[in-house]
């Protein structure tokens, strides 16, 4: 096929849908990315919770974003994803504007009856729910508004789209910050995300495969699914071994923000501290294309490895020495190990599910991310109080996170040893 033919097939192989959602899939992973890159330090400085319950609440409200999707993506799978992203904007748009809005003087008398933590709690529970059905409904206008032969570059499309967001997320909620305060960007990432309601309903067009194959899969036909995979113990074991990989990734959001700001540098403005954390999506920009050529005949398994063995590092890399340029260096190596394992992943995940299962199982491979995220927040607020304040020795507790991750890539390499083949699963 001459280049000429293949621009012709790219240029006619996307259904507008296919650019309506990813673009409205870009600017809500910039809201999304902007409200998680200070939501640490507005839990800590503003609302001013100990250390312990602004970390588990991080934790529970990742959980719910990355595990959701398997239930709420059958409601847009029912419905149509244009309705789907309407909803998910709109309830996006509302959780934000509840965060910017909780030291409003509307606010008190609710805050009066309810403790500022469960009043968080009940927000942040509500808000997952956005940022989880929209995946499902941008993954599903990629898979149906393009064609065979250009889905692959829709979904590197897709993806690319998505670390745009999450780079200038942070760099832009960052000017808000040191503008107007954390609290204000909050609010501008909830307008930002009501716009796009407006953005889909002018502009979304239903594919037409999506009203000719819709599915009418219940509520409950996807948590018999759910139940069908969780009985796959060696399935979940891997999932709660890769899992580990993802409480090093979190905990540059749940941790290290306060670190910075309690025992590196205290006068360090709250918007320079967000700004680091758009260093791991900026590097994938740049660095993706490059990294997967210089890496496309590692084996598998290997480039899997590799990534776990770079997140330990850069847990490593954090503890020796307290600066910021430091904590710059760890989110560029975690970045790198990053972008040589993501794209191999799934295709290690497919060789998991069993034969005639695997789309129904492939649904389910996010699931580390929730369950990283979640015990990142679980531990993560114990380690800076234990280490912060007891031990005084802050720095330490990267040791930790280093050891879970390394843990996590010794039991991969278990993992794969004692239930892998060549080509899959071995059998009993």
């Amino acid at each position: 096929m001459s280049l000429g033919d293949r621009i012709q097939q790219v240029r006619h192989g996307f259904q507008s849908a296919f650019w309506v959602a990813n673009s409205s899939e870009m600017f809500e992973r910039l809201s999304f990315y902007s409200q998680q890159a200070f939501l640490s330090l507005f839990l800590l400085e503003i609302v001013k919770l100990h250390e312990v319950p602004a970390s588990n609440l991080m934790g529970w409200f990742g959980l719910l974003v990355y595990a959701l999707p398997v239930v709420v993506g059958s409601l847009a799978d029912r419905f149509g994803f244009r309705w789907g992203l309407v909803v998910a904007f709109l309830i996006d748009g509302t959780g934000y504007f509840l965060l910017g809005s909780f030291n409003s003087s509307w606010m008190h008398p609710i805050r009066a009856v309810l403790p500022d933590y469960w009043l968080l709690f009940a927000i942040l529970t509500f808000s997952a729910f956005g940022p989880a059905l929209v995946k499902p409904c941008v993954v599903g206008s990629v898979a149906i508004a393009s064609t065979e032969q250009v889905r692959s570059i829709g979904y590197a499309i897709y993806y690319w789209l998505v670390n745009i967001g999450g780079a200038l997320g942070p760099i832009l909620g960052a000017a808000a910050v040191a503008a107007f305060g954390m609290s204000t960007n909050f609010i501008l990432c909830a307008l930002l995300v009501y716009a796009l309601v407006f953005f889909v309903l002018f502009f979304y067009r239903e594919p037409a495969q999506v009203v000719a194959t819709r599915s009418t899969m219940t509520i409950r036909q996807a948590l018999a699914n759910t139940l069908l995979v969780l009985r796959n113990w060696r399935f979940v074991l891997f999932m709660l071994i890769f899992s580990g990989y993802y409480v090093t990734f979190f905990a540059f959001f749940v941790v290290m923000p306060d670190y910075i700001h309690k025992y590196v540098n205290p006068a360090l403005p709250a918007a320079d501290i967000g700004r680091l954390i758009a260093i791991d999506a900026g590097m994938i920009i740049v660095f993706q294309i490059p990294v997967n050529h210089l890496t496309r005949h590692v084996a598998t398994f290997r480039a899997l490895i590799f990534g776990a063995v770079l997140a330990a590092l850069s847990m490593v890399t954090v503890s020796l020495h307290r600066s910021v340029w430091m904590a710059a260096a760890g989110l560029v190596v975690f970045s790198i190990g990053e972008m040589t394992q993501a794209p191999r992943y799934y295709e290690y995940i497919s060789r998991l599910a069993p034969e005639g299962q695997q789309g129904v199982f492939m649904g389910y491979a996010f699931l580390p991310i929730a369950l990283g995220y979640f015990f990142a927040g679980l531990i993560g607020g114990h380690l800076l109080h234990y280490y912060g304040q007891v031990l005084k020795q802050p720095y330490e507790m990267w040791w930790v996170l280093a050891g879970v991750g390394a843990l996590a890539t010794v039991l991969m390499i278990l993992y794969n040893r004692v239930f892998m083949t060549r080509g899959g699963p071995k059998t009993a």
